[in-house]
């Protein structure tokens, strides 16, 4: 064999076993324990890389999928494509990535360019209207595209709720909703719904800022001073729409001379740690970007979609992380 790449021949040869063993062991395919594991010490022995393009042709497959999300530079995208590849790679397949910073022209060039590459499917974190069809598999998270199109998502409107009631538990009666976000409608618009529900119920007084991606922090900063009364804040618990936003906040308090949170209280949303596994930015509530990516995969290379939910909401939780009084 010197001077020859080994052969499926040769594994069978070298673990003893039959030809067709070695090929249900390297699809995927269902085979004995004792088998699988002959199988894959005589591939290693011999140095056998499975031929993944030989592979394609025989299943009609690519066995790579592709992620389209706005950035990497952010830490929610960033760990949403991290668990993502790792779903995609225990099932034997690859990953593409398409960054877009959420602009609508390219996130249909990638859309265009992922039909050209004939990928096994698609999932994708857009936020703009996209033109597609039914011939490459399409998994969103955070949007509803389409009654064919399964979206993924985290339980925005009970986050909003958790956040508000966690507020008032920690003694705020003066509540603010700040929101930045794309124009087009998506299942985190709820947020700020489920915040307002509980304050309604509740009796409790609170303004809401939607703001579009683009409009600045002018808005947040003007409502803040406008509300200041003798040096203090007439807020006293304001929810954010996400992490990064609830970050920024803190430091527009802080040109006031507000503490957080002794003066202001601060939940944000995402669940957004340092170095991907260290500290909280900030009082959160918390996404289960793992298994979103994971529920993401499993929805997008399931062999029967007849029955696949237009919408699978998964649960939050709540973490404390400094902007809130426990």
């Amino acid at each position: 064999m010197k001077g020859t790449m080994p052969t499926m021949k040769d594994v069978a040869q070298e673990a003893g076993v039959a030809l067709g063993t070695v090929s249900k062991v390297f699809n995927g395919l269902p085979v004995g324990e004792r088998y699988r594991v002959k199988v894959e010490a005589a591939a290693k022995k011999l140095g056998y890389q499975v031929n993944q393009y030989a592979r394609g042709l025989r299943a009609g497959k690519t066995f790579t999928v592709a992620l389209i999300v706005p950035g990497l530079d952010h830490p929610f995208f960033a760990a949403l494509a991290q668990h993502t590849c790792t779903a995609l790679a225990q099932r034997g397949h690859r990953m593409l990535v398409y960054v877009t910073a959420s602009r609508p022209d390219i996130e249909q060039s990638c859309i265009n360019m992922v039909r050209q590459n004939k990928v096994d499917g698609i999932i994708g974190l857009t936020y703009n209207p996209l033109e597609l069809d039914e011939s490459v598999p399409f998994v969103s998270i955070d949007r509803v595209l389409g009654p064919n199109i399964p979206c993924v998502a985290a339980d925005n409107f009970g986050g909003g709720r958790a956040a508000a009631e966690k507020l008032i538990e920690l003694g705020c009666r003066r509540l603010a909703f700040f929101r930045t976000g794309s124009a087009s409608p998506s299942e985190t618009d709820r947020r700020g719904d489920g915040f307002e529900a509980v304050c309604q119920r509740q009796g409790i007084p609170c303004h809401s800022i939607r703001l579009q991606d683009g409009d600045g922090m002018n808005a947040f900063k003007e409502f803040i001073h406008e509300h200041m009364s003798g040096g203090r804040s007439e807020i006293d618990g304001i929810f954010c729409s996400t992490d990064l936003l609830a970050w920024r906040i803190q430091h527009l308090l802080a040109e006031e001379g507000l503490r957080v949170p002794e003066d202001v209280q601060i939940i944000g949303f995402d669940g957004v740690r340092r170095f991907g596994g260290e500290s909280l930015y900030c009082s959160t509530i918390v996404q289960p970007i793992q298994r979103m990516a994971e529920t993401s995969v499993d929805l997008l290379l399931s062999k029967d979609r007849s029955n696949i939910p237009a919408l699978v909401c998964l649960p939050v939780s709540y973490a404390p992380g400094g902007t809130t009084k426990e």
